[in-house]
């Protein structure tokens, strides 16, 4: 079920609403059951079968959780260790099998010369997701930062709560584990996160939608010769804030739906595309996955206080990962690598130091930020660089052409609000907020937004999520 779907905002969302806080809403243990029931039928509602290995997930992490409060309340160094190399084992084990068994038979059947003999295994959605939250649960209990849950529903609605369960923010454990048990919700929140929630629709219906149309325009033209330089890098930019209001758009909504039943999860995009370097933009770009493997992967393995050829290893390992955990496919692998290659030039050149004008260092930024989406959404490496080929005249149907120049005066208004809206300049939209008429301007701007959406999902059939693939 997509948050962007009729279905969701007519039916799913009021109904869940109005029996959390009509039915359910003198018991916190009723509605954290509610809402783990009504969770599940969201994630079930498009593929039943997969709901059995979210459950498996929640009650495999459920029991891990009390190994190590068992093991630590013995004072038991050895069984707090085993319990989370048990934890891992089973949750990458998991993620493994769904998401990457097929890719590693195809190279071991590439390099041996032999055909596949495994079925293609089906991609449960949002597996990625839910996988690193169920990990961050044993993480962080063994870590101190949160207590363990006795009961099996906590742990179940803290991995299956469905604003964040299908394309996150990565909600961790230590986040929410007091508001698990003890949240208050109040009509500030409610109405702040339906806010929110409005702002994330708009970003994905009005935004991100439409630059989808102009980004598969330009991919689709690639193979066949007829794309040209300037309708190459039109597309490329297209996908970049594509991306970038799919993915912040539906952070956003899951922010604010959050905020309607009590829970505070932490911010997942911090304006990325003003950053000066790659170590910034990877600050500001989905937070909640860099911290994951900052504090998880990064951290353990030594972080930046190592010698330097420890410093490249860790780092090395932390964006292959980061690439793997975005899809089987060398694509993937390679964008996460040339991050590594583009971090590491940073750190031990002293890049932020570097006194250069902040537009160099920013068209920098986004020239490898714009290469590296096309490497991401490309099906295969020769795709990815036969593309940048025609962005940089080496192929390609010559500098410019007809199709350019209309789809360009098409999407010039579109492109200059998106460009807008990346940045913090829309920040001060929200300073007429104040009293009751900047109330009534904001309830009236919000309002008109909305119908802009219902309208926008009523007439496009471009829709889904970027990150569900994840």
């Amino acid at each position: 079920m997509l948050f962007s779907s009729t279905i969701f905002i007519y039916f799913f969302l009021p109904i869940v609403i109005m029996a959390y806080y009509l039915l359910f809403y003198r018991s916190l243990f009723l509605k954290n059951l509610f809402l783990f029931a009504a969770s599940i039928f969201f994630y079930g509602w498009g593929e039943p079968k997969f709901v059995l290995v979210m459950m498996l997930s929640i009650i495999v992490n459920w029991f891990f959780g009390l190994m190590v409060d068992r093991a630590k309340r013995k004072g038991s160094k050895i069984g707090i260790r085993l319990a989370i190399i048990a934890t891992c084992i089973f949750d990458l084990g998991l993620l493994f099998v769904f998401k990457y068994l097929n890719f590693a038979e195809s190279i071991i059947c590439s390099i041996f010369g032999t055909s596949p003999v495994i079925s293609k295994i089906v991609l449960p959605i949002g597996i990625s997701f839910f996988t690193f939250q169920a990990m961050s649960y044993v993480l962080d209990v063994a870590r101190g930062k949160g207590e363990v849950q006795k009961n099996i529903l906590n742990v179940g609605l803290y991995i299956a709560f469905f604003p964040q369960l299908i394309a996150g923010p990565i909600v961790r454990y230590e986040t929410v584990a007091y508001e698990i048990k003890n949240r208050r919700e109040n009509t500030e929140d409610f109405f702040g996160g339906f806010s929110r929630f409005i702002i994330g629709l708009g970003k994905k219906v009005i935004l991100s939608n439409n630059f989808a149309l102009l980004a598969d325009k330009a991919f689709e033209l690639a193979p066949t010769d007829e794309l040209s330089t300037a309708m190459a890098w039109l597309g490329a930019i297209a996908y970049t804030f594509q991306i970038f209001f799919d993915f912040s758009g539906y952070s956003d909504m899951a922010i604010g739906l959050g905020k309607m039943f009590g829970f505070h999860f932490l911010e997942n995009f911090d304006y990325p595309y003003i950053s000066h370097s790659i170590t910034e933009f990877w600050r500001r770009w989905h937070i909640s996955l860099g911290s994951w493997f900052r504090d998880y992967v990064y951290f353990p393995l030594g972080g930046s206080r190592v010698k330097k050829p420890r410093l490249v290893l860790n780092l090395f390992a932390v964006w292959a990962l980061t690439g793997i955990w975005h899809g089987a496919n060398w694509t993937f692998l390679v964008w996460g690598l040339m991050y590594f290659v583009l971090l590491c030039f940073e750190k031990l050149s002293g890049f932020n130091n570097w006194k250069i004008p902040n537009l160099l260092k920013w068209l920098y930024t986004m020239l490898f930020v714009i290469l590296g989406w096309v490497i991401f959404r490309a099906d295969s490496i020769s795709d990815a660089m036969g593309y940048i080929g025609i962005m940089f005249g080496i192929t390609g149907a010559g500098l410019a052409d007809g199709i350019f120049t209309g789809y360009f005066t098409q999407s010039f208004v579109l492109l200059a609000i998106g460009a807008i809206c990346s940045t913090p300049a829309t920040k001060q939209l929200t300073r007429i907020k104040s009293g009751f008429v900047g109330d009534v301007i904001y309830a009236v701007a919000l309002t008109a937004l909305f119908a802009l959406c219902i309208s926008g999902l009523v007439s496009n059939s471009y829709n889904p999520f970027i990150y569900f693939n994840f």
